[in-house]
C-alpha cells in the first residue's frame, strides 16, 4: 500500500473533527477527535487481578488524580533520573533528532510526556503539524492549547484515544510523511512480549520509512536502580500505596494501608525493575463485596520497568519491524533516546 492510500485507509468514517473551545485564541488551529476509547473498568480489573494466584493489578490504576501528582513529584527527585536525564538528552541533540526525523514532518505523540521534552523536540523540528495522543480527554486538550499558545505557527490534531491498542488518526492525503515520538521509557513497563506487539502496531501506523523516537532506559548498577524506586522521602512507596487508597475509595475496599508496605527492587535475571505491596501479616480484605486473603509475606505485583541494553532493545525493534538509525545518551549512559526507521518490508 502507498503512503497516500494508508493515509486514506486511516481515516474512520466515525473519528468527527471539533474545534476545542478555549479563551486564549488557539480554538481555530486546536482541532480534537475522539476516538471514543473503552474507559477502563477498574472493578473488573481489580477483582480479576486480586483472584490470582500470584495477585497483581496493572499500572495504569496508579493514575488517579492523587497518583499523577505523586508521579509528577517522583520525577523531581533526586534519585529519579530517567525524566531529568531525558529531557538533558532532547536539549543537547534535539537538533541532529529533528535531521533524522525531517523537519516539516507530522510528528505524533504517543501519550502525554513532560511538555518540557515535547516542546524540546518541537522547537528543533517544526513539524508541519502536531498529533498528540492520549487516553484522558481532559487532560490532552489542556496540554493542546497551552501548546499553541506557546507555537503560533503550530496545526495540533489532538486525538483521544488508547495508545496501547488500534486506533485512527485523522490524515490529510498531502501530508508528509509520519514520524512518532513516545517518551519517558514508557516501552518498559510493557513485557517485552507486549512490547514487540506494540512496537508492530506504531510500525504499521507510521508505514514503510516512517520513523519513531523512543526514550529507552538502560541497564546500569542495580544500587541506581533500586534507589531511583526507593527515595528516601517515600514518594514512591505513597505512590504505590494510593492504589490501594484509590481502590477503597472507588470499590468499597477495606485496604488497611498501615498492614501493606512498599516493595521495590531489580530482578537482574530479567532485566526489570519489580515494584510489590507487601502484606505485613495474615488478613482478610474485602473488595467490592467479594473476600481476598492474604499470607504474611504475599504481595501484589503493581509494575515493571524493563531495562535495557541497547544491542537488546534493537533485537526486540528489528523483529518489530524497525531497522536501528541511531542511538543518543547521556554521558554517564543511564538512558537513551533511539530512532527507528520502519523496515521498506514489514
Amino acid at each position: 500500500m502507498t503512503q497516500r492510500a494508508a493515509m486514506k485507509h486511516a481515516r474512520h468514517p466515525d473519528l468527527q473533527p471539533e474545534f476545542a473551545e478555549s479563551s486564549d485564541g488557539t480554538s481555530e488551529r486546536v482541532r480534537f477527535h475522539d476516538n471514543h476509547p473503552t474507559p477502563t473498568d477498574v472493578r473488573a480489573e481489580v477483582l480479576a487481578g486480586l483472584g490470582q494466584p500470584n495477585k497483581r493489578l496493572p499500572p495504569k490504576l496508579f493514575y488517579d488524580q492523587a497518583g499523577s501528582r505523586l508521579f509528577d513529584a517522583i520525577t523531581e527527585l533526586p534519585e529519579y533520573y530517567p525524566t531529568r536525564t531525558e529531557i538533558g538528552i532532547l536539549r543537547a541533540y534535539g537538533g541532529a533528532m529533528a535531521d533524522r526525523l525531517g523537519r516539516g514532518c507530522v510528528l505524533v505523540e504517543l501519550g502525554s510526556g513532560s511538555s518540557l521534552k515535547i516542546q524540546t523536540l518541537l522547537a528543533a523540528l517544526e513539524p508541519q503539524v502536531y498529533i498528540p495522543v492520549d487516553i484522558s480527554r481532559d487532560h490532552l486538550l489542556e496540554s493542546a492549547h497551552a501548546l499553541a499558545a506557546r507555537f503560533p505557527l503550530l496545526a495540533i490534531r489532538a486525538v483521544c484515544a488508547d495508545y496501547s491498542a488500534s486506533f485512527q488518526l485523522p490524515l490529510e492525503p498531502d501530508w508528509p510523511r509520519l514520524a512518532a515520538f513516545f517518551p519517558g521509557s514508557s516501552i518498559g513497563n510493557f513485557d517485552p512480549e507486549d512490547a514487540r506487539r506494540f512496537l508492530e502496531r506504531v510500525a504499521r501506523l507510521l508505514g514503510p520509512g516512517g520513523r519513531l523516537l523512543i526514550g529507552v532506559d538502560l541497564r546500569k548498577d542495580p544500587a541506581l536502580l533500586n534507589a531511583a524506586y526507593n527515595d528516601v522521602q517515600g514518594v514512591t512507596a505513597a505512590f504505590n500505596l494510593n492504589l490501594l487508597t484509590r481502590i477503597n475509595r472507588e470499590l468499597e475496599g477495606n485496604f488497611d494501608l498501615d498492614a501493606f508496605a512498599h516493595r521495590a527492587f531489580f530482578n537482574d535475571a530479567r532485566s526489570r525493575i519489580e515494584m510489590h505491596l507487601v502484606s505485613l501479616a495474615e488478613q482478610r480484605v474485602r473488595v467490592s463485596g467479594q473476600d481476598f486473603t492474604f499470607r504474611e509475606g504475599e504481595t501484589i505485583h503493581t509494575e515493571n520497568s524493563y531495562k535495557y541494553g541497547v544491542a537488546d532493545f534493537q533485537s526486540l525493534a528489528r523483529d518489530a519491524g524497525f531497522e536501528a538509525e541511531q542511538v543518543w545518551t547521556d554521558v554517564a549512559d543511564l538512558f537513551s533516546v533511539q530512532c527507528l526507521r520502519v523496515s521498506d518490508v514489514t
